[in-house]
């Protein structure tokens, strides 16, 4: 057993978190970009560009995250691409967080009043100059509270990427507590940085949807 001080562990997982937050921007911020190509495929006029997207919603929703990652690592090397526990981990939590923030906005969208499409159809635009002028503007401000929540569950989700050998605070936290002996001081550690992550968006999506949907 190796004798580690409590600074000195704190100060080992706390390294490990940047980890996690560097993980859970870069996947989310892929994710939305890639969801919010999904959501125009989904809204689309054309028949085809509405099945792909439902048809790759629905995958990356209706199986696990963990599996989505033993895919992505184990078997693109079966077809000659190797990729590093970062790129795997960024890859499985990109096409899982694009589903759901697709399916999340595809609400939204839905939630402005079917007035508005044809109002701004009675001024000649076009599909996409609807989406961009009138539709998506509104449609913002309802995304806003849940995608905020949404960015929650993402930090959390990175946890299981340590179970493909990506080096971030859970995968931190089990070679710590291994080389110390001392589990439940290490978790709880864990533990607490995650809430410190977590409670401050959760907070910010509670004030927000106060502000957004409360009583005027």
């Amino acid at each position: 057993m190796i004798e580690f001080t409590f600074g000195q562990i704190l100060e080992a997982l706390l390294l490990a978190a940047r980890w996690t937050v560097v993980l859970s921007l870069v996947s989310f911020v892929a994710g939305g970009t890639v969801g919010l190509a999904l959501l125009v495929m989904r809204v689309s006029r054309s028949r085809l560009s509405r099945a792909f997207a439902r048809v790759y919603i629905e995958v990356f929703q209706g199986t696990p995250l963990l599996l989505q990652l033993f895919i992505v690592f184990f078997g693109l090397p079966l077809i000659g691409v190797d990729v590093s526990p970062w790129v795997a981990a960024t890859l499985g939590l990109t096409f899982f967080t694009s589903a759901y923030l697709a399916e999340i906005w595809r609400g939204c969208v839905q939630a402005v009043p079917k007035g508005q499409w044809e109002a701004s159809e009675s001024l000649a635009m076009n599909y996409f100059e609807q989406l961009r002028h009138v539709i998506l503007p509104q449609a913002a401000r309802i995304a806003v509270a849940p995608t905020v929540g949404f960015g929650v569950q993402a930090i959390k989700d990175t946890a299981l990427v340590s179970i493909i050998g990506f080096s971030e605070l859970t995968k931190a936290g089990a070679e710590i507590s291994n080389a110390t002996f001392k589990p439940f001081l290490v978790y709880g550690l864990v533990a607490l940085i995650y809430f410190a992550l977590c409670y401050p968006l959760t907070h910010y999506a509670r004030t927000l949807q106060r502000t957004l949907y409360g009583p005027r």
